[in-house]
């Protein structure tokens, strides 16, 4: 897996999402982390095997998303008449893995976590690290990224890489037992990178 190429467009985002709120200088770290944490919920929120109580602990991996038909650009009207892609509703519906976009959520804020402690991303193992199951793992991964907060409050940044290194390595192994290849993770995340970044042109 090659994290390296990622951070640069992380970078970009991030910057951009500080300068547009108003947030350059302001240390984002706990917030960041906050965030990830709801992101990982979310992601086994989607995932559904730790629902015991549950008929249904199938993965959500199939679902549509209403989105603006690119053909009209939203209008129902190609110029001709009716719209030939949205029949003139103006939107599409799109199918898209819920479980895959909630693991790249968590993807953008571990790269936003590791910019702004200011890890080497060339100098990253990112080899996965497999717990028994994937409960297990999702219990671990939740305890290394909450250590992450208690070692930047403590100010040990030298600790702060290895615990970010074990965090990322338990994150990819979460991605590999969840049956997800680099490619499509790779892919995902450009998508929904590109989405973050209409979401700021439109004033999210």
């Amino acid at each position: 897996m090659n994290l390296s190429k990622l951070f640069p467009i992380q970078k970009k985002l991030d910057d951009r999402i500080e300068k547009e709120k108003g947030l350059e200088g302001q240390d984002l770290l706990n917030k960041k982390i906050l965030a990830l944490l709801v992101e990982l919920g979310e992601l086994a929120n989607e995932w559904r095997g730790f629902k015991f109580w549950s008929h249904d602990q199938e993965p959500r991996t199939k679902d549509y998303k209403q989105i603006k038909c690119k053909w009209c650009n939203g209008s129902g009207d190609d110029g001709t008449g009716i719209c030939p892609d949205c029949k003139s509703s103006g939107d599409v519906y799109k199918e898209y893995n819920p479980l895959l976009e909630e693991f790249v959520d968590c993807l953008h804020f571990i790269l936003s976590i590791g910019l702004e402690i200011g890890v080497c991303p060339e100098e990253l193992d990112a080899e996965p690290i497999f717990c028994a199951n994937v409960t297990e793992q999702f219990s671990d991964l939740f305890y290394e990224i909450s250590c992450l907060k208690c070692e930047e409050r403590n100010g040990q940044l030298y600790e702060d890489y290895l615990r970010y290194d074990v965090m990322l390595e338990h994150f990819v192994g979460l991605g590999e037992m969840l049956g997800f290849t680099w490619e499509q993770i790779e892919q995902a995340y450009f998508d929904k990178n590109k989405v973050n970044h209409e979401r700021q042109e439109n004033g999210y």
